[in-house]
This record gives structure tokens, C-alpha cells and sequence, in this order.
């Protein structure tokens, strides 16, 4: 355990219902089923105990790491010094009234996108098969197919980690671009959001929802651990495409490959590290860089040592 044992004694004298952990693998709660421990494990039950833990790491010093459902994650072998905030089930209601969805940061995009369409609601049919949480889905504005975040979501609560105030800001102040936004930069916790929808007719949006559900079976490694698309799309090409045309699809190091069903994946064969990703990661970077002059970027957060 590190120095950060303290940190676990206060939160636990705190009875946070959600509960703490003491080195907690993070293998358990990424979707790449990689990563060592984090030295506390915190899941607040709700925004007043999101506020007690926020106020006591910030009055430590202690670092916080916040995260959702992990489907966007890459934690290192060592795992991570400090404390990881997850918003988790206290944070999964969903609300609708006429066109507007109101649902907590915890609660999956897939969730959402059937509540979407019980209520015969179009414009999220994108979301249903993004394995993510909608905290995860606006603080990197996800998308897929035809549609992103930035297209629907028309408000947000947040906690400001600097001064403790919780306040609801519109979309716009979220500045959502290609894969990100400015939760991060601005010091914020998503605490829940409002998507604005159109009326729609049920059996069209459900075929919709199918059809884009089986496009990414047919397509993308779901029968593997990952994180989704690996890279983010470069300006004017297709990460996959690069990476196929320089002959990587299958390339491993340990147990992680780049897929040979999307070579925009790279996948959790069954044991591997993330060094063993990292390393698959690193040399399609230099191979594609060496072959076409491009840098992929990385669409997956890396966290931890």
C-alpha cells in the first residue's frame, strides 16, 4: 500500500455507502480486463457523498482519478497512486419528460437508447451499442455511425472539483469537439445530463438500433476485451485502414493483438498486460508514422504507472 493508506482510513470513517477498497485491482472495472491495483477504490452513492470525498481529497492533496463504466480505459501494470473516484449506481436514474431525457452519469448509453426507444424517441440510436457510461459519453463526446453526443445533448450538471459547486451549464459550455471536450480542463465531474430527442415511430427506431447492433457485431472484435476504437480517426484518413495496409492486422506482443476482424482494435487475446497493449499500441504508431507519415493518436485514456 502507499502513502495513501490514511486516505482510506478518513473515507471509511465517512460510512460512504458505495464503499471503499483498498487496492483494488483495476482490472475488475476496465473493459480491457488489464491493470494493477489503485491504491483506494471509492463509488460515492450519490453527489452529496461525491462532495465529501471530492472536499476531503482535495483537502489532503491527494490525487483523484474519476471514472465511469472503464470502457475507455488503459490502466498500467503498477496501477494507480492516488484515488479513483467511480461514478457508478448511485448515478443511474433516468428521467424523461416529452422529448428531453434527464439521466445520471452512471447510467450505460445503452440504457438510455432503449428508454429513447420505449418512449419513441429518435435521435440517440447511435448510442445504443456504445459500452460506455453517458458521464464517459459527454466527457469525450462519444459517437458512432452517423451521430455523437454534441448532436443531442443540450445540458449538463457538474461539480466543480475547485470550488465544490454543483450547477447545471449548457452543451455549448462544454466546448464538445472529435472525441473530447472540456470537462477535464475545467476541473469538472459530470454528475448527469439532458438529451433533447424528436418524436419518432418505435418500429423505425428499432430498426435502426438493429441495424447498427449488427453492423458492429459483424464488424468490430466484441467478442474480446477492449476499449473500442483504439485511435482516434486522423484528419482525412481511417486508423484502420492504415494499420491494415501496413500489415499489422494480427500483430501481438504477449497477449494483446491488433484485431484481424478491425485492425482499429487492439484486443485482449486473454492474458495480456498493458504493457503488452502498450507495446502493440507503440509499434502501430512508429508503423504507421514510418509508412505513411501520420501519428495516430490514441482514443483510449492511459491512467496509472
Amino acid at each position: 500500500m502507499s502513502n495513501f493508506s490514511y486516505i482510506f482510513d478518513i473515507l471509511k470513517s465517512e460510512n460512504i455507502s458505495g464503499g471503499v477498497l483498498k487496492d483494488e485491482p483495476m482490472s475488475l472495472h476496465t473493459s480491457f480486463k488489464t491493470g494493477g491495483p489503485a491504491d483506494v477504490f471509492v463509488s460515492p452513492a450519490d453527489e452529496n457523498e461525491l462532495k465529501k470525498v471530492i472536499e476531503i481529497l482535495k483537502k489532503e492533496n491527494a490525487p483523484a482519478f474519476v471514472i465511469g463504466n472503464g470502457t475507455n480505459l488503459l490502466v498500467k501494470d503498477n496501477g494507480i497512486r492516488g484515488v479513483v473516484v467511480h461514478i457508478g449506481k448511485g448515478f443511474s436514474y433516468i428521467n424523461t419528460k416529452n422529448e428531453e431525457i434527464t439521466a445520471g452519469a452512471g447510467c450505460l448509453m445503452s440504457e438510455i437508447a432503449q428508454n429513447a426507444l420505449d418512449n419513441s424517441l429518435t435521435g440517440f440510436e447511435f448510442a445504443s451499442g456504445i459500452p460506455g457510461s453517458f458521464g464517459g459519453g459527454m466527457f469525450m463526446n462519444a459517437g458512432a455511425y452517423d451521430g455523437e453526443m454534441k448532436n443531442v445533448l443540450k445540458a449538463a450538471k457538474v461539480l466543480d472539483r475547485n470550488t465544490l459547486e454543483i450547477f447545471e451549464i449548457s452543451a455549448e459550455e462544454l466546448d464538445l469537439g472529435y472525441r473530447k471536450s472540456s470537462v477535464e480542463a475545467k476541473g469538472y465531474i459530470v454528475l448527469e445530463g439532458t438529451i433533447k430527442l424528436g418524436k419518432g415511430d418505435y418500429d423505425k427506431i428499432k430498426d435502426k438500433m438493429n441495424d447498427l447492433n449488427s453492423q458492429r457485431r459483424e464488424k468490430q472484435p466484441l467478442t474480446f476485451p477492449s476499449a473500442g476504437s483504439t485511435f482516434k480517426r486522423p484528419e482525412g484518413y481511417f486508423a484502420g485502414k492504415l494499420i491494415s495496409d501496413s500489415g499489422l492486422k494480427g500483430f501481438s506482443v504477449g497477449g494483446a493483438q491488433v484485431s484481424e476482424k478491425h485492425a482499429g482494435f487492439v484486443i485482449n487475446k486473454g492474458n495480456a498486460t498493458t504493457a503488452d497493449i502498450l507495446s502493440v499500441i507503440k509499434h502501430c504508431q512508429e508503423t504507421v508514422f514510418d509508412n505513411y507519415g501520420v501519428m495516430l493518436e490514441t482514443e483510449v485514456r492511459i491512467l496509472g504507472e
